[in-house]
């Protein structure tokens, strides 16, 4: 089976174990943040701001995370990165139990989006150095099912631990899950490549970074897509699903249960497409991810709560095409030296607006109305995802003219069909 195959490699079970383990201490987080403003009298304007700045620094530091990924041995990126949120969370017990002003919990929880900006490339480079190129695509599909049962478990543990414990001790508990992440990242043994930066100043490893996205224009094209649908569309769910279904059903029920049912969808979808050979992984991703503005369609009509749940599990199984394909396109097409660079401009240009759509979406929808801007969504999403198909390289996820000494993982590797 390709899942023993892949568990045969001792590295990459410290990389995913640790990497569970870290998903679901920053998801367990928000819950034990937002119970310690919210008891101490913050509004939810006080929330939304301070859980903002976490994104904020995700994005300003992005680039700079990539270039240090690059510089310096991925795996001890990653274990800043984790020491980090553990030592901030930490702080925040300090900070909450002292009854410090808010504008400190909101410095540390910027800093803690710092710790995200670092970890985040390097996390997306390091799986080239410890698996062969044809477990790359299992690999990166193993990334995503945790990404996936992070988000599930994450939220419902914090929830638990809150209720039963206290938000001081969830920070705590919070705390301990990035330490260990971080021992499982020390026995880790990174194949090394050559580095050609230590020579270069930091502002011009950054402009690398930029000019290697600007001369794939498949992946600077997708990385424009993913910006705006997260700001219009992506961002516009996140706010309106708790919104509509309260007001519809009532409860907080058809919720939790839609995001629970996305997230199954993306980890059954994550294997799925990890194991079956597809010739245009590019075209099969982007249909797929078509299938997301049904999210925003069924808040239209919203007739029942299990059409509603039903439809989000669906919505799940249409993300994870990209979250296998994406990355191991950047691992195959983009030498090594840059790959971090590489992740960190995807990830800043992915990010960057999606706080601006959150903050606008309510606005906008009381000038507009909520069922005009929803079936507007809907078309912008499905338009801006037919239009980047014509774009050169993007049905293949492959620069249409790659020199093969500038690749750093030679020919395209797919999925192996599991026997």
């Amino acid at each position: 089976m390709t899942e023993k195959k892949l568990l045969e490699h001792r590295d990459f079970v410290l990389l995913w174990l640790s990497g569970l383990l870290v998903v679901i201490g920053s998801s367990a987080f928000p819950i034990a943040l937002a119970v310690t403003i919210l008891d101490a009298g913050g509004t939810a304007t006080t929330l939304g701001l301070i859980l903002a700045s976490r994104v904020l620094s995700s994005v300003i530091l992005a680039l700079a995370g990539g270039v240090w990924a690059d510089r310096y041995k991925r795996k001890y990126i990653m274990i800043s990165a984790d020491l980090l949120r553990a030592i901030l969370t930490v702080v925040l017990v300090f900070v909450t139990v002292t009854d410090l002003p808010t504008w400190m919990i909101a410095l540390v929880v910027f800093m803690m989006g710092a710790g995200e900006a670092l970890g985040f490339p390097a996390s997306g480079a390091i799986l080239p150095s410890i698996l062969p190129d044809r477990l790359l695509p299992e690999g990166n599909a193993w990334r995503a099912v945790t990404a996936r049962v992070g988000a599930i478990l994450g939220p419902a543990l914090g929830g638990a631990m809150v209720a039963l414990i206290g938000s001081e001790w969830t920070f705590l508990v919070t705390a301990a899950f990035f330490v260990v992440g971080t021992i499982l990242l020390l026995p880790i043994q990174e194949t090394d490549f050559e580095r050609t930066l230590t020579e270069n100043t930091f502002v011009r490893e950054l402009r690398e970074g930029l000019s290697a996205v600007r001369r794939m224009p498949w992946v600077m094209w997708l990385i424009i897509m993913a910006s705006l649908q997260l700001m219009v569309v992506v961002g516009a769910e996140v706010v309106l699903l708790p919104v509509v279904t309260r007001e519809e059903f009532g409860g907080n029920f058809v919720y939790a249960a839609a995001s629970v049912a996305a997230g199954l969808g993306g980890g059954i979808s994550a294997l799925f497409w990890a194991k079956i050979k597809v010739p245009r992984p590019g075209l099969w991703s982007v249909l797929s991810w078509m299938l997301f503005s049904l999210s925003l369609l069924v808040l239209v009509f919203p007739v029942h709560p299990w059409l509603v749940i039903g439809v989000y599990f669906i919505v799940g199984l249409s993300t994870e095409p990209f979250g296998v394909y994406w990355p191991t396109a950047i691992q195959r097409e983009v030498p090594r030296e840059l790959q971090a660079r590489v992740f960190s401009v995807d990830h800043m240009g992915s990010l960057a607006l999606m706080p601006l759509g959150m903050a606008l979406v309510g606005p906008i929808t009381e000038w507009v109305g909520m069922t005009e801007f929803l079936i507007f969504a809907v078309l912008f999403h499905v338009v801006t995802c037919i239009i980047v198909l014509f774009v050169p390289g993007v049905i293949d996820l492959k620069s249409p003219t790659k020199d093969p000494e500038n690749s750093s993982q030679g020919e395209q590797n797919q999925p192996a069909t599991s026997k």
